[in-house]
């Protein structure tokens, strides 16, 4: 199965001096197709200290200039993956749009305060969630998922303030590389790639695709 993509060029001239201004461009492009479902949904991979690696799809919450920010239960596989070894990738897979953007960096923990703003701004429903679920792990039955957000709905009804989890919050990826990668026809795709220099600058590469 082939698709010829049949987009504009992408070249340095149109890119932001930096990663995150050239994302948030592609971002609000995103944003207005209305083909691409949750634009905000990312691949998130991790690995063990031996190399064994992981991936599932999570929700972009936040970026700005310090990274991108996902939120999580750390006793979850990923949790525990970063932990043991920072390093993860994240990928954006915008494929209506002929467009994906590749985040290399390291993963490091939000701090309380901000993982309590973030969870204050969730629904009821999913707040309970994060306690019912103690993600990653083996369960019984999808009936016991069921008993214990039932339990929780009854213990903190719509409009009791639900407490954070303690194991629960935010994960900040800095950034060490960005690739913005454009398809194009006879897989003469773009594919334009800021590098972190020592000085915190930004050197964009070309990569063959």
């Amino acid at each position: 199965m082939r698709e010829q993509y049949r987009t504009m060029e992408l070249t340095v001239a149109d890119l932001a001096p930096e990663p995150i201004g050239q994302f948030a461009r592609w971002f609000k492009e995103t944003t207005a197709t209305p083909a691409i479902h949750e634009p905000n949904a990312m691949i998130v991979s991790t690995a063990t200290p031996d190399g064994r690696p992981s991936s599932r799809t999570v929700l972009l919450k936040h970026y700005d200039h310090a990274g991108f920010v996902f939120f999580t239960n750390y006793g979850s596989r990923k949790g525990r993956e970063l932990a043991d070894n920072p390093y993860v990738s994240l990928l954006f897979p915008w494929h209506p749009m002929a467009r994906q953007v590749i985040v290399t960096g390291r993963a490091a923990r939000v701090g309380r305060d901000e993982t309590v703003a973030y969870f204050r701004t969730r629904p009821h429903g999913s707040q309970l969630g994060a306690w019912a679920s103690h993600q990653s792990t083996v369960i019984g039955s999808r009936a016991e998922l069921l008993a214990r957000y039932e339990e929780l709905a009854a213990r903190y009804p719509e409009g009791e303030q639900v407490p954070v989890p303690p194991e629960w919050g935010g994960i900040r990826v800095v950034p060490e590389t960005v690739e913005f990668w454009q398809g194009h026809e006879n897989r003469l795709h773009d594919r334009l790639r800021y590098v972190r220099e020592d000085d915190g600058s930004w050197q964009v590469d070309r990569l063959s695709p």
